[in-house]
Formats: C-alpha cells, sequence, structure tokens
C-alpha cells in the first residue's frame, strides 16, 4: 500500500517540476499540482486502505486485558458458569 503511495508521489513531484520549469507554468500551479494530485487524493486513499488496520487496532484496545475475566463463553478457553450438561441415553 505504502509504496503506491509513494510512487503516486513521485509522479507528482515530476508534474509539479514540470510546470515549474516550463516557459508558461508557475509556482502558484505547481502548488496547486502538488495539493490537488498528489496530497488530497493520496489522504483520502490512506484513509479509505487504512481503515481495516483501525478497525482492528480499535477492536483489540476494547477487548479485556484478562481473556480469562471475558463475559463470552470459552473466550479465555476456561469453562463459563452455566454449563449445559449432556444428554443421558437410555439402554
Amino acid at each position: 500500500m505504502h509504496i503506491v503511495a509513494i510512487a503516486w508521489g513521485f509522479v507528482i513531484v515530476m508534474m509539479a517540476a514540470a510546470e515549474v520549469t516550463s516557459p508558461s507554468g508557475s509556482l502558484l500551479g505547481a502548488l496547486f499540482i502538488l495539493l490537488g494530485y498528489g496530497v488530497l487524493p493520496l489522504w483520502i486513499l490512506l484513509y479509505i486502505l487504512g481503515t481495516p488496520l483501525r478497525r482492528r487496532a480499535r477492536q483489540a484496545a476494547e477487548a479485556p486485558a484478562d481473556p480469562a475475566r471475558s463475559d463470552e463463553p470459552d473466550r479465555g478457553r476456561v469453562a463459563s458458569g452455566d454449563t449445559v450438561p449432556s444428554e443421558r441415553e437410555e439402554p
């Protein structure tokens, strides 16, 4: 994911450099290229692609610190308090 962002940033910097060095180009145009084609789209892309990572981090932070004290049955590999009795088969 980051290699694509680095490559895209390189392309945008080259576009901005071409804008500055062209006879009819300007520094303001290069700034708009950097912001319009570079910073804003990259920020949106990295934000969207980083959503699963942020979700996993949030779930890990919300998880109980001690898995043995979890309210969910068998989460901490400990038998829960309300067990289900096994069925007895009649011979």
